[in-house]
């Protein structure tokens, strides 16, 4: 039996990219009156950079920065402003109920509190928006979540793995004992390149991408009667790797 199991934010306990972070950002340009429209498409091509304030750097960069906007101070500046903006906004529409939880998230968590094993978070979501998600949960399921490794604590986002070996310090277990839940290529690699086995659980951006590495790929966890993956099936599929 694992003994922690560590979570992904985004697309993994809610699928929060196309009609959360994506419609966030875009209020957010429209806010600060920044003539910046994000659709669906372009949207999966910007995924490919993880983190938001990465993110809105790498587009201003290849499109164009809003006029005035000419010097590094002054970029940083906007950056902040426009996550801290967007970061609210999207709080706002988990709080609102507008982004569940995904299908067999809240049974797996129940499952895991039952049998005493550990939970955790690591995400490149600032921690605001993570704190929100939890809430979903509930009280009594959030607290039970020893660590959340979410924004900034790092240094470098994923694909590279320091948010992982974070957790595998928080944690102080084997890595056969745990179990990572991702949902994209860039969490994949981050999890693996700890060392971590890693569960994928496609989501509307992801589904296409290559999980090689991977312990199991599911379109989701799944809930009665369309159970994909227990709390069991991840203990038998962690200690396969450590052979």
């Amino acid at each position: 039996m694992i003994k922690a199991l560590i979570f992904d934010c985004d697309g993994v306990l809610v699928d929060t990219e196309r009609d959360g972070h994506r419609v966030g950002f875009n209020r957010a340009f429209a806010a600060k009156g920044i003539d910046a429209e994000w659709s669906v498409e372009l949207y999966a091509k910007l995924l490919l950079v993880a983190g938001g304030k990465e993110r809105m750097r790498a587009y201003f960069d290849e499109f164009g920065w809003p006029e005035g906007i000419d010097t590094d101070a002054a970029k940083d500046e906007l950056i902040l402003d426009l996550h801290k903006t967007k970061t609210q906004i999207t709080s706002d529409l988990v709080s609102e109920g507008s982004m569940p939880l995904r299908p067999g998230i809240s049974r797996i968590v129940d499952e895991a509190i039952a049998a005493g094993v550990r939970l955790g978070v690591c995400t490149t979501s600032n921690p605001k928006f993570i704190d929100a998600v939890l809430d979903l949960f509930g009280p009594d399921r959030k607290a039970k979540f020893e660590f959340v490794h979410a924004g900034d604590v790092v240094s470098r986002k994923k694909p590279d793995p320091e948010i992982y070996e974070l957790a595998k310090t928080s944690l102080g277990l084997p890595v056969h004992e745990c179990m990572v839940i991702e949902d994209s290529r860039n969490g994949l690699l981050a999890a693996t390149g700890a060392g971590l086995p890693t569960l994928v659980t496609t989501s509307t951006y992801t589904i296409e991408e290559d999980f090689t590495g991977a312990v199991k790929v599911v379109p989701e966890l799944g809930d009665e009667p369309n159970v994909n993956v227990t709390l069991q099936d991840l203990g038998v599929l962690a200690a396969q790797t450590a052979n």
